[in-house]
């Protein structure tokens, strides 16, 4: 990969329906945009995977885009609920939803497990949770060298991880800095990696902390600036706190929720969840 790609190319080409899908990026770098193509395709049955499912999930859910939800911790940060995720799993609406539930450390062990090709990860957590029910992604291990009981997590491998980032170089490499979560350890894990950036440059800068990706761990690149919005890409962007304030109304009433939807051209997602609220 190395030149860029429009971002409805990218998703039709390594998106498809029934993958299990990780669209990474913490506090900031959330690849709303990605998401929000995925959906105006018309992807169905996906697995999402998020460390936080925040407004990017519960809109993919709400849109009836995801058969099953893997994640540590779900809420509109500072501000409550996910009412379009609490919904699927309360109500079944749009359709029943499964969900599969890690801590923080869990999850990102996981990912750090499936980058590095291994079937699990050991830490020491989930004791004294209901967590450890899930027997299929959470068990016990025992140390042979010490003895100790641990918890093993099942690694996670996605079909396809998205994310954004400040920078793509000409040779399609790409550079990431601040707040920079498990961006990395999701695109090393995935089959296919589809990056969104906020420009193309000669050269990239020095960062103290910075990420920078390999073209040839890369699916496609995608130039979108403000991809992240309303989220934010540090150096570039600020979060808008007023749309997370706005989408606790929005996403409460499904009435209002298809409305957004239709007004941000997901006309034929809204239109068929429209259909089955008045079945």
């Amino acid at each position: 990969m190395t030149s860029p790609v429009p971002l409805a190319d990218a998703i039709a080409e390594h998106v498809h329906d029934g993958d299990t899908v990780a669209l990474e990026g913490f506090t900031h770098l959330i690849p709303f945009a990605a998401a929000h193509e995925i959906a105006r395709q018309g992807r169905r049955h996906l697995t999402l995977v998020r460390m936080t499912p925040d407004l990017v999930y519960d809109q993919l859910i709400g849109l009836g885009c995801a058969d099953e939800l893997v994640f540590s911790y779900g809420g509109n940060p500072g501000v409550g609920s996910l009412h379009r995720l609490r919904d699927a799993v309360e109500n079944h609406w749009p359709h029943k939803l499964a969900v599969h539930e890690h801590s923080h450390a869990g999850l990102a062990n996981a990912y750090s497990a499936g980058a590095a090709r291994l079937p699990f990860a050991v830490l020491r957590g989930y004791r004294g949770t209901d967590l450890e029910e899930q027997r299929d992604i959470i068990s016990r291990v025992t140390c042979p060298f010490t003895g100790e009981e641990l918890a093993a997590v099942k690694a996670v491998n996605p079909d396809v991880t998205v994310i954004h980032a400040q920078l793509a170089d000409r040779d399609g490499n790409v550079m990431l800095w601040g707040i920079t979560g498990v961006q990395r350890e999701a695109v090393l894990a995935a089959k296919r990696a589809v990056v969104t950036v906020e420009e193309v440059v000669d050269e990239f800068p020095e960062h103290t902390g910075a990420v920078i990706l390999p073209n040839w761990v890369l699916s496609a690149v995608s130039v979108v600036p403000n991809g992240a919005w309303p989220s934010y890409a540090a150096g570039y962007s600020v979060r808008d706190n007023d749309f997370y304030q706005e989408w606790d109304a929005i996403s409460r009433d499904r009435e209002a929720f298809l409305a957004w939807a239709a007004a941000n051209n997901l006309t034929q997602v809204a239109n068929e969840q429209t259909a089955a609220t008045h079945v």
